[in-house]
């Protein structure tokens, strides 16, 4: 079978499936099994599949995606995240947007914590977005900023989707991609991202201040120790959560899996501190990320076999030969692979997306020399932009869940607009600014 036929068949019965509602995972297991018979060999080929499909789980790389997920969960339903929010809250005063500025600092500070994108945002939503609201914010004022902030947590670790990302790369790559690294290359960006919005937030309601009016909070006088008391006893113990993951790690004292695990003890050791872990908060923290993981196990099982059964049917190797014609640059391929990418997350996930490219990126990447680590993070932002990008953004409607429903979808599309030119505007510091990424991985 010639190549074109083999991708188109192969692409296609994915789409196909996906339109038809089927989740993620079941749609690339089922192109795989068809793949199977074809390319395989009937019997033999469904054997192949499930052997590969077992084997691509039982990685061990893969542990820190539910070790760093738990951490996110029991800071949450542990109540520790809220009262970080309100203590952030306590100190900044006076600021133009005030509670925006709060919903930036705040997201920084959980997504160094919390290993998922969804929980963040929803957290910032359902603590801050009322109140904002009932203060008279304009509704992209207070939307905006917990939207994009959300998309953060994909680069500062500790990030689920960066493990994620890392071991996809790795299973179709000729080079493994470190997944320590491609954790600590994340963190400058996402912190420049979010000085960024902090910048933006402020230019913003100091021209327009009717967008962001001063609250009460801000003009009610405190003491230095009403306003600091609560930061060094909510906000800075918890910083203890991220030296022991992210130092053990750049240190070298620990690899990833290990430094999720501590993580993890770390924040159960926090959380019976401040005497608010009960038996509840553990059981429903394990339930909800077995859920979770379960489907990312699935997916990485699935897309496995998906990248085998297309390089053996030909597929890659032609569509790559293909692209080889053309001669290509690695600034070029780059600026393909980001352009594919945006246009790909106005319609689908972000897993999603990963699955269906990295069969025909890594291979590329290697082909031109890439630095794995720079790309992985050009990447990352790149699915980072899919999340606020209109219509299926998945922070869009993760934002629309948690809203009043008298605010428009069209209302939380306008909100995103302005955050996701500002991470376009990260995306090409990276491009053109290797080092912004790979300034501490080189050091880890």
């Amino acid at each position: 079978m010639a190549w074109p036929v083999a991708l188109g068949l192969m692409l296609g019965l994915v789409v196909a499936a996906m339109i038809m509602g089927l989740p993620v995972a079941f749609a690339f297991f089922l192109t795989n099994i068809v793949g199977a018979v074809i390319f395989l060999g009937g019997e033999n080929g469904i054997m192949s599949f499930l052997r590969g499909s077992m084997a691509s789980i039982a990685n061990f790389n893969l542990a820190p995606v539910p070790l760093f997920l738990v951490m996110g969960d029991i800071l949450l339903r542990s109540g520790m995240a809220f009262r970080a929010i309100d203590a952030i809250d306590r100190l900044i005063l006076r600021v133009p947007g005030r509670l925006s500025v709060v919903a930036v600092t705040g997201g920084t500070v959980f997504s160094a914590l919390s290993g998922s994108t969804i929980a963040t945002t929803a957290m910032l939503g359902q603590s801050l977005l009322p109140d904002m609201l009932k203060r008279g914010y304009h509704p992209s004022m207070a939307m905006g900023p917990i939207m994009a902030i959300g998309g953060v947590d994909m680069l500062i670790p500790p990030s689920a989707l960066t493990v994620l990302l890392a071991t996809l790369a790795s299973s179709v790559s000729r080079e493994k991609v470190s997944v320590a690294d491609l954790l600590i290359a994340g963190i400058i960006p996402g912190l420049i991202m979010s000085a960024c919005f902090l910048g933006w937030i402020v230019l913003r309601c100091w021209m327009r201040p009717d967008l962001a009016p001063q609250d009460e909070a801000a003009r009610t006088p405190m003491t230095l120790a009403e306003r600091w008391r609560p930061f060094f006893v909510d906000v800075v113990p918890l910083s203890f959560i991220f030296v022991v993951v992210m130092g053990s790690m750049f240190l070298g004292w620990a690899s990833p899996t290990d430094s999720a695990a501590l993580g993890c003890l770390a924040t159960v050791a926090l959380a019976a501190c401040y005497r608010v872990l009960s038996w509840k908060v553990v059981f429903d923290s394990l339930k909800s990320t077995a859920v979770v993981a379960t489907m990312i196990f699935f997916i990485i099982a699935a897309s496995t076999t998906f990248a085998q059964i297309l390089a053996f049917s030909g597929a890659t190797d032609g569509a790559l030969a293909e692209i080889a014609k053309y001669e290509m640059t690695p600034l070029v391929a780059v600026f393909v692979m980001i352009a594919i990418l945006v246009v790909m997350g106005c319609f689908m996930d972000q897993i999603s997306m990963m699955l269906l490219t990295f069969p025909f990126f890594m291979p590329l990447a290697n082909a031109l020399n890439m630095d794995l680590v720079w790309l992985g993070v050009i990447l990352l932002i790149s699915l980072q932009i899919g999340l606020l990008t209109p219509p299926f953004g998945l922070l869009l409607f993760v934002m629309k869940g948690v809203a009043p429903p008298h605010i428009t979808m069209r209302q939380v599309w306008a909100a995103a607009l302005p955050y996701t030119v500002i991470v376009f505007g990260v995306l090409m510091l990276v491009v053109f600014v290797p080092s912004v990424a790979t300034f501490f991985a080189s050091r880890g």
